[in-house]
């Protein structure tokens, strides 16, 4: 790849990701500052990523991957959604917002398979070039909110008041008319269709990987991806509301510390998988959400704040170990013929099933433990941690898989031999 196309592909990814973290970490404080939204509203709002998820695989499989190049579909996406986005800015009262918003998720959410698609099209080996193009989506993420609480404070009590935070929706929508404009200076990714190359409805939407079910070890960490999602999703839909309210300055701009974290421990998991192997990285995975949300429940802004701080940067863990580890393991699982539709069907069973579950258990939650106005985030937290808890344990009982190690080797052997033959062949 030269230098020319990875500073574009670079640049998208910053760009895709900015778009996306400029709103969606301060979603739960507009909605419930400005628009006085009730838990079970929030639960609403947030559940159109999960619908975005469920409907992405029919985008990306009927219409990307047949009749149209990638990036004119993404450029196209990106400034429909840019009107969207504007129309959210000027939303007024929830039931003005929520249309736009649940549009924005549905267009939005295949962008995020689009600009994978477009970056390996350009990649001779995915494996070594990816994470330094994927990176800087992280870096677009976390620009994106040391913006908004450091340079246009737009999070501060006095601009909360104000209703400045509405001006997120604005700097997403500009940043959106940048990049889809931007998209169509990328370089052209055709459709599969157009190679010859085929595939039937059932593998888009990954239902060829249900066979895998019959592994009741995979079986097991399939069911644990869901019900993981579960507590995932309050902290998406609670977090920035909770920081707010309890006093913590510039809440948007320390909760970057969660993707700081994530690409440290993303370096530091190869290491920690092959010490302790697969089944403890995913406990201390899922563990690492139990206690996130202790934190929470008994830190706060004064003697306590080292407890947030300390559960916003466990984000690393959570993610890392248990979202990362179980892509490796699905993809030991399927092997070549079922690998991609194995990890559409995780992706759509977790961010699809397991968060729109745990987002409207969040609302039910947030609304049962609001008194007279006053948000009992003790109780919030305390629920989603013990739910981690139960999961983590039922998973520590009932996943025995210990031939992953053998399989992998195996694996590995084969594309040891199958390198050596091509080598011998030339």
């Amino acid at each position: 790849m030269n230098s020319s196309i990875r500073i574009k592909l670079s640049l998208m990814m910053f760009l895709e990701f900015f778009v996306w973290g400029s709103w969606f970490v301060t979603l739960g404080t507009f909605l419930g500052n400005n628009l006085g939204a009730t838990g079970t509203q929030l639960s609403a709002a947030f559940s159109t990523q999960s619908f975005g998820a469920i409907i992405a695989p029919f985008v990306i499989g009927l219409i990307a991957d047949r009749f149209f190049n990638a990036e004119k579909i993404l450029g196209v996406l990106h400034l429909v959604g840019a009107g969207l986005m504007f129309f959210m800015f000027r939303a007024d009262s929830f039931t003005d917002f929520y249309p736009f918003v649940f549009l924005y998720m549905l267009i939005y959410m295949p962008t995020l398979a689009l600009v994978n698609s477009v970056s390996f099209n350009q990649m001779k080996d995915p494996a070594k070039e990816f994470s330094g193009i994927r990176v800087w989506g992280t870096i677009g993420w976390i620009a994106s909110g040391l913006m908004i609480s450091y340079f246009f404070l737009w999070d501060s009590p006095e601009a909360l008041q104000g209703g400045m935070l509405r001006n997120t929706f604005l700097m997403s929508s500009i940043s959106s008319v940048v990049l889809g404009i931007f998209c169509f200076t990328l370089p052209a990714t055709p459709p599969q269709a157009a190679t010859g190359e085929k595939r039937r409805i059932s593998e888009i939407l990954g239902l060829d990987a249900l066979k895998l079910l019959k592994d009741k070890d995979f079986a097991i960490f399939f069911i644990s991806s869901i019900l993981i999602c579960i507590p995932l999703a309050f902290y998406y839909q609670n977090a920035n509301p909770f920081l707010s309210d309890v006093g913590l300055s510039n809440p948007t701009g320390k909760m970057t510390i969660g993707q700081v974290s994530e690409v440290l421990f993303l370096l530091m998991m190869p290491f920690f998988f092959k010490k302790f192997g697969l089944k403890t990285t995913l406990v201390v995975g899922m563990f690492a959400w139990v206690v996130r949300y202790v934190f929470f429940a008994f830190g706060d802004a004064g003697s306590g704040t080292y407890m947030l701080i300390l559960g916003i940067a466990l984000h690393g863990i959570c993610y890392d170990f248990f979202f990362v580890s179980g892509q490796i393991y699905t993809d030991s699982k399927a092997g070549p013929r079922y690998k991609s539709a194995a990890q559409g069907l995780i992706t759509l069973a977790t961010y699809g099933v397991g968060m729109l579950v745990g987002y409207w258990l969040a609302g039910i939650v947030s609304d049962a433990y609001m008194s007279e106005g006053v948000q009992q985030w003790k109780y919030v937290w305390l629920i989603p941690s013990a739910i981690a808890f139960v999961v983590t344990m039922l998973f520590i009982v009932f996943f025995k898989d210990r031939d992953f190690e053998k399989v992998s080797a195996i694996r590995k052997s084969e594309q040891n031999i199958d390198l050596q033959n091509k080598l011998s062949i030339k």
